[in-house]
């Protein structure tokens, strides 16, 4: 399939989050826009993620009673991404993530909501907050895309249940408590009802939560506005005219298709994740080839720019954006990645070893400082083990990895080798690598002091962040108990990406700019081809997405305003 026109106002090459806001927000302000996507679906990483989306200041705060300011947010960033690199566009941010929120829920489907209690990831700063700067996606019902719904990426399969079921967090405690507590088997007996009757209809279920449903909002945004979507299609090249982007060339069978675009281009493909070229140009050589991003991001956006003369921006504390992850292979052969981001490390009754069988973090710690954590062990080596370590009541109780709470048979896990199991620690370090002796020293040094809810050496559970990923029903401390109950339980993590923080130099109207600081004249960037204006910096849940929309409205609204000031003039004559 072919576009359906030679010229548009606006091509956006990747519809993941950002490009679907810039091509969503195009499009509302009447321009005719084309998006050209690489995979046969929308939604790329964001569509696989929790859908948090960090805007500080946000109207959805003061409507729930929450209070923010944004000389609260300035002084947190200034704590959290010391660096003065990229100050401008995170002013640009903090003044404009509101007014994108605000646009987009009055003029497109997006629809988000105040997580209330989910605090910032340094609580201990000044101007921290312990909730609301985050806002999460409304659930959204996928029969309202109609066909139109195959072409959603689904979520990774590890994240649903009973075969394609989404549940909202909120939802997951009923299902622990399902057989002890009459409402929450009410619950989850109305949920799984629910699934089923839509199995009947659907491949998967039809109630989208976490970034699923943030990539539907934004997919129905597109249909709703006849959206052009051209999938399963490259980009060759962007055209030229002069210094300025006039267009792209696509590729169609063994022919190359030049589509011009009047007014800009704009990359959004999602970042190099996945290209081992530019992963050992910019990342530590300790961090391996692991990233829980979609394969599509292979840096096609920056090689494009490169051509228009377009500027990286590598002034980054961190290349990327971190988290620990354990591997497996799935049913039909794929490799699977499991983000061991909030279900299992700060749980009380779990710690993190190196190769040496010593803990060397705080395994509450945000998902981003427990890989830097990582990569600094052991002066930065290659292919250096870590692991986790719990007992069988730790597993029972909370799961480990894509191993689900209340798994009465794991024998398939450890069959496999992505779970090691052993009837003493001693044993457990064997099969791991370790010194036994090493290892029973460290289990039995954190236990003394566990069995009272304390952590001397790391400090685990001293913050409201590691206590709202701990298990408040587990006193003294959620996120501190002893590991006692053989049998015990080893799982290999690496570190692992969640998406790159290095992209194109762009200025606060996400125009791209050249090394010398001139944008180039119709070339725009969002989403991960954009550098971070966190430098690397991890300050939130959602600081990915939150620039990404961000940044999308802002490069959306830029390439209409020259339509909206035509029809002033003309309105004035």
């Amino acid at each position: 399939m072919m576009p359906a026109h030679e010229t548009y106002d606006v091509i956006v090459i990747g519809a993941g989050a950002g490009g679907m806001t810039a091509a969503a927000v195009a499009a509302a302000e009447g321009l005719r826009v084309l998006v050209i996507e690489k995979t046969a679906f929308v939604g790329g990483t964001t569509a696989w993620s929790g859908g948090m989306v960090w805007i500080p200041g946000n109207s959805k705060m003061k409507e729930t009673g929450l209070s923010d300011s944004v000389t609260d947010a300035v002084q947190y960033l200034s704590s959290t991404v010391p660096e003065p690199a990229n100050a401008g566009l995170r002013a640009a941010f903090l003044a404009r993530g509101p007014e994108a929120v605000a646009w987009l829920e009055a003029n497109t489907a997006v629809r988000l909501q105040p997580v209330k209690a989910c605090p910032d990831y340094y609580p201990e700063r000044l101007g921290a907050t312990s909730g609301g700067r985050v806002l999460e996606p409304v659930a959204f019902d996928g029969t309202r895309l109609g066909k139109a719904f195959a072409r959603l990426r689904p979520p990774l399969p590890e994240f649903t249940r009973f075969g394609g079921m989404m549940v909202n967090p909120l939802d997951i405690p009923h299902f622990r408590r399902a057989g002890k507590s009459l409402r929450s088997t009410l619950r989850a007996a109305w949920l799984v009802s629910a699934y089923a009757l839509q199995r009947l209809r659907s491949p998967r279920g039809t109630t989208l939560h976490l970034g699923n449903a943030l990539a539907a909002r934004l997919y129905a945004s597109l249909l709703a506005r006849q959206v052009e979507i051209l999938f399963s299609a490259d980009v060759e090249d962007l055209s030229m005219q002069g210094d300025r982007v006039a267009g792209v060339v696509i590729r169609h069978g063994s022919r190359d298709r030049l589509i011009a675009a009047r007014r800009g281009v704009v990359l959004a493909t999602g970042g190099f994740s996945h290209d081992a070229s530019l992963r050992k140009r910019f990342f530590p050589p300790a961090a391996g080839f692991v990233s829980a991003t979609s394969t599509a991001g292979t840096g096609d956006g920056l090689r494009l720019a490169a051509t228009a003369g377009a500027a990286l921006n590598t002034e980054a504390t961190s290349p990327a954006y971190w988290v620990p992850a354990s591997l497996f292979r799935r049913a039909d052969g794929s490799r699977g990645v499991f983000p061991h981001m909030v279900t299992d490390r700060a749980k009380p009754g779990v710690i993190a070893v190196n190769a040496a069988g010593r803990r060397f973090v705080n395994e509450a710690l945000s998902y981003h400082e427990f890989v830097l954590a990582m990569l600094r062990d052991g002066n930065g080596k290659p292919d250096r083990p870590f692991h986790l370590i719990c007992d069988r009541q730790f597993l029972w109780s909370y799961g480990l990895g894509r191993i689900k709470p209340f798994t009465r048979n794991v024998r398939r896990y450890v069959a496999s080798g992505e779970l090691i199991e052993a009837p003493d620690i001693e044993r457990l370090a064997a099969s791991i690598g370790v010194k036994p002796t090493a290892l029973a020293a460290t289990v039995a040094n954190y236990n003394v002091d566990a069995k009272d809810g304390r952590d001397p050496e790391f400090g685990r559970g001293s913050t409201t962040y590691q206590r709202h990923l701990g298990d408040i029903g587990h006193k003294p401390n959620p996120c501190v108990a002893p590991i006692l109950r053989a049998p015990f339980f080893a799982m290999r993590i690496h570190p692992a990406d969640l998406g790159t923080a290095i992209g194109m130099r762009v200025d606060a109207q996400a125009r791209v700019l050249r090394e010398d600081g001139t944008p180039v004249a119709g070339l725009y960037a969002c989403g991960n081809d954009m550098g971070s204006i966190m430098n690397g910096n991890y300050p939130g849940p959602g600081i990915m997405l939150g620039p990404a929309l961000t940044f999308g409205y802002v490069a959306g609204r830029h390439l209409a305003e020259g339509r909206v000031i035509r029809e002033m003039a003309k309105e004035q004559a």
